[in-house]
């Protein structure tokens, strides 16, 4: 076999992991978190202990944004209805996600997301940012993090 012929064949090898699946090993635990909470009926005030609770295992940084963001999207939105969205914090409005925060660790990524659903309302023209990298939540930061909240549930 040619040089280039067993890195291609090694390369595609490696394009799934070593059991076959196509979802890294992240992805599937967060598949089995949203399995989780689809059997869980649980209250409102059940959804909103299990998402504080989720909070509270981030590491420390993130744990700190999700926390500000969590009050600023209830103090911007508060008939948003906290809840646990493959594992991540989520916010809901009729039953669909408008709003939810990424930490870092989730994805392994090097930085935390915010970011909105197609169920948000922030259409602009033909093209408008559904998602937000967070490094550092400032005065600025979360004062566009509440606009855009409100907009989203307008």
């Amino acid at each position: 076999m040619s040089p280039t012929k067993a890195t291609q064949k090694s390369k595609s090898a490696t394009a799934t992991n070593k059991k076959g699946a196509v979802l890294t090993d992240e992805e599937r635990a967060a598949m089995k978190e949203l399995v989780k909470e689809r059997k869980t009926a649980a209250t409102k005030e059940e959804d909103a202990s299990a998402l504080l609770a989720k909070i509270a295992e981030m590491e420390s940084s993130d744990r700190a944004m999700a926390k500000r963001v969590h009050a600023i999207v209830k103090a911007s939105a508060p008939d948003l209805s906290p809840k646990l969205w493959y594992g991540m914090p989520a916010y809901y409005k009729d039953g669909k996600v408008v709003c939810f925060f990424q930490d870092a660790q989730k994805f392994k990524s090097r930085y935390a997301t915010f970011g909105f659903s197609d169920a948000a309302n922030l259409d602009e023209g033909g093209l408008w940012p559904v998602a937000f990298a967070l490094k550092e939540l400032t005065a600025a930061v979360e004062a566009r993090i509440g606009a855009l909240v409100k907009k989203a549930v307008s």
